[in-house]
């Protein structure tokens, strides 16, 4: 399908740089004077070309931010892209959080890198990111933005989940369903993943203790965080409840703001609003990148 999408001027190299003896790969843009640079981490089953559609430069974040003056390095995380098949070498959080923190400094070694590092995750990249946020390492970080995470299951996959338990003659439920559903939400040649998909390593389906660790590690992640949960998420709990739910993990976090994005499913940096969503975390990274204080009501700070 011919995209009748304008193409836009900014370049996107994809770079590969050596980490310890496993290539780390990435796609990237470069401002020419950069105000800061984002760290794009992709969620499971596809790479970093989420942050980059095929076809669709409206819904790329890499060339939509780099228009608004900030590199980004949308890096593909630990097992995907070049660094598949060395899973042997990335077999723990810590092994693979090590990984990144590598991969980010040699791919932005002898750039420009403006007032520092933001970093934008999405899904199951967001461990990654409360990872090395939570780090002694990521305190330098501007800040985070998480999209499309949670902590409680979205009520139909909780219901699907339940009465499949009850007569398992029923066809096991399919998660991927609840990750493009609805389908007016994505353009027609992007529901599904189709263009981006990508095999999973097999560490990405072992998250046993994962909820009890993300809730003692975003207590201490000590900057910005921005939180967007999509209007149709159906895998996680969405709206007022879902943000609250997890705004009130990040205690340490000096300002903190909660977005609902309208029109958009769980993939929002696909969906059909991206530019909007792009645009409205864009503006909370250059408030960091000016130092803006938090508002009274964006106090990371939870009484209780």
């Amino acid at each position: 399908m011919t995209s009748t999408e304008p193409e836009l001027t900014t370049r996107v190299h994809r770079k590969v740089v050596d980490v310890h003896g496993v290539p780390a790969s990435a796609l990237v843009t470069e401002a020419a004077r950069p105000r800061a640079v984002i760290v794009a981490v992709h969620g499971g089953a596809t790479t970093s070309t989420y942050f980059d559609h095929p076809g669709h430069p409206r819904l790329s974040l890499l060339r939509t931010a780099a228009a608004a003056g900030f590199t980004v390095v949308a890096l593909d995380r630990p097992g995907y892209g070049s660094s598949a098949g060395h899973e042997e070498r990335l077999r723990t959080p810590e092994h693979r959080t090590d990984f990144a923190f590598a991969a980010v400094d040699a791919l932005l070694r002898g750039r420009d890198t403006g007032l520092g590092v933001f970093l934008w995750a999405h899904s199951a990249g967001c461990e990654l990111t409360v990872r090395m946020a939570s780090d002694s390492r990521g305190t330098a970080l501007l800040g985070v933005e998480l999209a499309g995470m949670g902590r409680t299951h979205h009520p139909k996959v909780i219901t699907a989940m339940e009465e499949w338990r009850r007569d398992p003659s029923r066809t096991r439920p399919n998660l991927r369903d609840a990750l493009w559903d609805p389908p007016h939400a994505y353009p027609d040649d992007v529901y599904g993943g189709r263009g981006i998909g990508a095999g999973s390593p097999e560490y990405e389906g072992r998250r046993e203790g994962w909820q009890e660790e993300f809730a003692r590690l975003a207590g201490r992640v000590p900057v910005p965080v921005h939180i967007t949960l999509a209007e149709y998420e159906q895998v996680w709990t969405n709206g007022p409840e879902g943000l609250a739910d997890l705004a009130s993990l990040f205690t340490a976090a000096p300002r903190l703001v909660l977005h609902e994005q309208a029109g958009a499913g769980h993939n929002t940096s696909v969906s059909r609003t991206a530019l909007a969503y792009h645009l409205h975390v864009l503006a909370f990274v250059e408030e960091c990148v000016l130092g803006v204080p938090a508002l009274p009501s964006e106090r990371g700070h939870r009484d209780g």
